[in-house]
């Protein structure tokens, strides 16, 4: 028998109480997947039943982790849509126009209620319309800027395809949980860390649906014990998808700080990533210009090889501040990837500057207090 095999065997021996099946056969175990001693996999329910059924995680988790040769069990509970509330492919269509109002002399239902996570003073999200603009590089610069002006900082690495901040902060390990459901975070430079990066393997994969990707956000917001913080910055994944739409849906943001390279094909995006953060009344904290020039060793001369002011001249239009430029440096790159973010590694050098101006704005013009 395989290891994935006696994996499923454990599980169908957990009894789902509302209908009486084990989750193996009432297909509510998704996402299977093993790495040396660590299986990971997620429970699908009712929305409706979701918040009742953290016992049945645990218990999955516990059957999974007696299995020999089994040390790490991350199971993450979610819930799927239910039946129905799509219309099926060619269903009968009447006049267009808006639906009819279904609630008439009926109180409408009142919005879901956000929350900010326990201790957290303030959520910011750090976001870009299009990836490979540095978002994640100016999210730890950010962090560890602020932590050295004194402010407690937290870092919710919501890039959840390409989680770098475990990297990029030089942190490594696996989070623990001292109860099976409180998640502890870990911390350098400074700053408090949790992201997927750090349950998944490097090289892995996180191949997840919407419902998963979301379940596994609310999870790392509501569950992680962040202690108290000043400011939780949200390293978001690029566009506008599921999970930009789930944190504005569920936490009162304190706004969003929007990161674009010069050229206009990464503002195409970044115009797209303001609009959806208006549309769903999130402040725009401002632009930063990443990537803005940089100057060559042999001529002394400073490039612009994508352009220069693009994000300057779209934040003057959009009438939101314009926070920085921030140069292209190979320095900048090579911290990063050392794990210890220029602002600490050469935090007098002109590579740092950038950075140390914008998390003086922050705290200077009160976004963080």
């Amino acid at each position: 028998m395989s290891t994935e095999d006696k994996v499923r065997a454990a599980l169908s021996g957990v009894i789902d109480p509302g209908s009486g099946r084990d989750i193996v056969s009432a297909g509510m175990v998704r996402g299977l997947s093993m790495s040396g001693d660590t299986v990971r996999f997620v429970i699908e329910a009712d929305p409706a039943r979701a918040p009742a059924l953290e016992p049945l995680r645990r218990a999955a988790e516990e059957a999974v982790k007696a299995l020999p040769g089994i040390e790490h069990v991350a199971a993450v509970l979610t819930a799927h849509a239910a039946p129905g509330t799509t219309p099926a492919p060619g269903a009968a269509s009447g006049p267009k126009g808006p639906p009819p109002d279904l609630n008439l002399g009926r109180k409408k239902p009142a919005p879901p209620q956000k929350k900010l996570p326990e201790g957290v003073s303030r959520v910011i999200a750090v976001a870009s319309g299009k990836g490979g603009v540095g978002k994640s590089t100016v999210t730890a610069n950010l962090a560890v800027a602020l932590a050295a002006r004194g402010r407690r900082v937290g870092v919710l690495d919501a890039d959840v395809y390409g989680p770098s901040q475990p990297r990029m902060l030089g942190v490594s390990g696996r989070p623990s949980s001292p109860d099976g459901t409180t998640i502890l975070p870990l911390r350098n430079h400074g700053v408090t860390l949790m992201s997927l990066g750090l349950i998944t393997g490097e090289n892995e994969a996180v191949i997840w649906r919407g419902p998963m990707l979301m379940g596994a956000l609310q999870q790392m917001l509501g569950q992680v014990q962040w202690g108290r913080l000043d400011v939780l910055l949200v390293d978001l994944p690029p566009g506008t998808g599921d999970v930009q739409m789930t944190l504005a849906q569920k936490v009162p943001l304190a706004g969003a700080i929007v990161v674009s390279t010069p050229q206009d094909i990464a503002l195409i995006d970044a115009r797209k990533g303001i609009d959806m953060f208006s549309r769903m009344e999130v402040p725009i904290i401002g632009l930063i210009e990443n990537m803005a020039g940089f100057v060559c060793d042999g001529c002394g001369k400073l490039h612009h090889p994508f352009g220069h002011g693009g994000a300057r001249a779209e934040a003057e239009r959009l009438g939101v501040p314009f926070l920085g430029e921030i140069p292209l440096d190979l320095a900048v790159r090579e911290a990063s990837d050392s794990g210890a973010p220029v602002v600490l590694q050469n935090p007098e050098g002109p590579e740092a500057a950038a950075f140390w101006k914008i998390a003086d704005a922050l705290t200077g013009n009160g976004v963080i207090a």
